[in-house]
């Protein structure tokens, strides 16, 4: 079985992957454009809820916010980019080289949640205040980007996890 997948990614288009300078710089920029999708889905919900207090309804809100930040990164990935990747010129695709269904979208959504999952139960767990815990969060993102200089072609695991990979997409000049 591990032959006849080697056989077929052997076949494959060599797709280039980006340097992971670029790619942390998209990641950092995808999270500064998420301030304005939870600013407007805060205030939806808020509004909706009748929420007077910030620490009321705390728990609904930050499972809203996952659906909202599924719903974001699912559409735009099914249609290759964000808004952050087509400025860096990067694009997510299957490991075939197509575009990810939505589906596909889904599973890298669920297991790009291991940027931040294990620094976020390890605070929870050991009951660490706001600096401790922003310290073991960027810790580990720092860990967890790194690590993809294991992977054969330096893609992040989460992306071999969910069978998706990024690529270059920069547009040549002169053509």
């Amino acid at each position: 079985m591990q032959a006849a997948q080697t056989d077929a990614e052997a076949s494959l288009p060599t797709l280039k992957t980006p340097a992971l300078s670029r790619r942390m710089a998209c990641w950092l920029y995808e999270g500064m454009l998420l301030f304005g999708v939870v600013f407007i889905a805060g205030y939806l919900f808020g509004t909706l809820s009748q929420t007077k207090n910030a620490m009321d309804n705390r728990h609904p809100l930050q499972a809203f916010l996952f659906v909202v930040f599924g719903i974001y990164f699912v559409w735009l990935w099914s249609k290759g980019q964000t808004l952050a990747m087509k400025t860096w010129h990067i694009r997510v695709l299957t490991r075939s080289g197509t575009v990810l269904s939505q589906r596909q979208a889904l599973v890298r959504y669920l297991w790009a949640w291991l940027w931040f999952l294990p620094p976020l139960l390890l605070a929870w767990g050991f009951d660490l205040k706001g600096g401790e815990s922003l310290v073991i969060l960027v810790g580990w993102i720092a860990v967890w980007a790194l690590l993809s200089r294991f992977h054969p072609r330096q893609q992040f695991w989460h992306d071999t996890f969910a069978g998706t990979q990024l690529v270059d997409c920069k547009p040549t000049i002169g053509k």
